[in-house]
Order: C-alpha cells, then structure tokens, then sequence
C-alpha cells in the first residue's frame, strides 16, 4: 500500500483485524518493514499491525534533495499521513535501535497520538557499530553453545530501492535533540535490550529517566534483537501489554 506525500511515495503494509487495537512498527538502521515478517505471525492476532519504510528506505521513495526533508519532524508528519488513511486517531507503537530514535522523536511531537510503547535495542548517544557486530557474534555463540536455534533473516529485511536515499534517512537523529525529547514521554514504555548489545548502558539510562518505563534485558541477544530472537522479543512484548490490560 502507498500514500503519496510531500517529495516522498510512503510504502505501507497492514496485518491483521482493523477492530484490533492498532500497533505501529518502526525498523531499525538498514532495515525495512520486512524486519517484522516474523513477529508478525504471532501479533497479528491480537494487534491491527502497521508497517512501514520510512521515507528513502525500503520500498518508500524520495527525491534526494532536499536533506532537509530527512528529519524526524517530517517522519512524523508521514505517519501522520497513513494513519489518517487508514482512520487511526490512537495506537501502540514497537520500535528497534534506530527506529527507536525516531520513535522517541514521535512521541514527544505526538504526545495525545501513542498509547504506549516498546523501544527495543535503545540508544539516545552515538552508536557503536563495532561494538554491535563483536556483540552479536557473543550472542550467536552462546545461543549455539545453548542450543537455541538460529533464525532466518526475511527476504528483503535489508533491501532498498534507492541506497542513497535509505542511508540519508539515517541522518535525521543527528539533527534532533533525543535527551530532551525524552522529558515529553508519559506514556507506559518498556525498554527491552539484549545483555550483549552495547546499547544496554544507554537502555537503562532512558528507562532511568522515564518513571513510566520499566526495563527488561534479554539474555544472550545482541543488537537487532527482533531480528534475532523475534520469539523472545514477542513474548515480551506481549507479556508487556497483558500488564497494561491489553491483548
């Protein structure tokens, strides 16, 4: 599905039943929706889920100029967009790494619009890609030494139309100013990061500064937690909502 807005065509999908509470996923750096294939199979029962690409990643388009279109102010005015195509006024929303950047952005701008949050492999402070990558190879491994089988990544996870526009749509955090933005969230949140993601210290950081946050560490996952034991980030975040009163 697709809506056209300003200098962008914004790609779209929907699961599930639209009498459901809705349920917003934001992929992380590199990524596209199809990140969520697999942990869609187990929300779409309970959630009317929405994915996305933002603006110049995935299957979503936009010119290259100007820059000044790849913020987080004008991400969260796309949004806006296919949720008033789609007749959504309030929703839950699910975000990875980077997503979560964006996300934090959205519900400061958007504070009446999200109900609650999960902010998944959280970071506000400069990413350490290294130490992602040497991190995730710890987990792999003593997932292996437990026995834990590996997922499969899903087709198209990390496929773009247009690769210089998908990495432009990163530059947009740089130019927002996240430690503030977090003042503005009082919404329920669960911050939810893998023991061998280097983004844990600035996990537990956030969930720190947000008396509405609590904190759950995933033991041995790494970065690109969803990617990678989507199973165990499911659970947890159903489990999350049950404690809310929702599905």
């Amino acid at each position: 599905m697709q809506v056209e807005a300003e200098g962008a065509t914004l790609h779209y999908e929907i699961s599930g039943d639209s009498s459901n509470p809705a349920l917003l996923l934001w992929h992380g750096a590199g990524c596209t929706l199809r990140m969520w294939d697999t942990s869609l199979n187990s929300l779409k029962d309970k959630f009317f889920c929405i994915a996305f690409d933002t603006r110049g990643a995935g299957q979503s388009t936009s010119s290259v100029e100007p820059s000044s279109q790849f913020t987080f102010e004008q991400y969260s005015k796309d949004i806006n967009l296919i949720l008033k195509k789609l007749d959504i006024e309030r929703f839950h929303l699910w975000s990875m790494a980077w997503g979560t950047r964006a996300a934090i952005a959205y519900c400061s701008l958007n504070p009446k619009k999200v109900i609650s949050a999960v902010f998944s492999d959280a970071s506000i402070g400069v990413a350490d890609v290294g130490a992602q990558k040497e991190g995730l190879k710890k987990a792999l491994l003593a997932q292996e030494e437990s026995g834990i089988p590996r997922f499969d990544l899903p087709q198209g996870w990390n496929e773009h139309l247009n690769s210089k526009t998908a990495q432009l749509s990163l530059s947009a955090a740089a130019k927002f100013n996240l430690s503030d933005a977090l003042d503005h969230l009082k919404i329920p949140i669960l911050v939810m990061t893998g023991d061998h993601d280097p983004n844990l210290q600035s996990s537990k950081d956030i969930s720190e500064r947000l008396p509405s946050a609590n904190l759950k560490i995933l033991e041995g996952v790494g970065h690109g937690s969803v990617l990678q034991r989507p199973d165990l980030a499911v659970d947890n975040f159903v489990e999350f909502h049950a404690s809310l009163g929702s599905p």
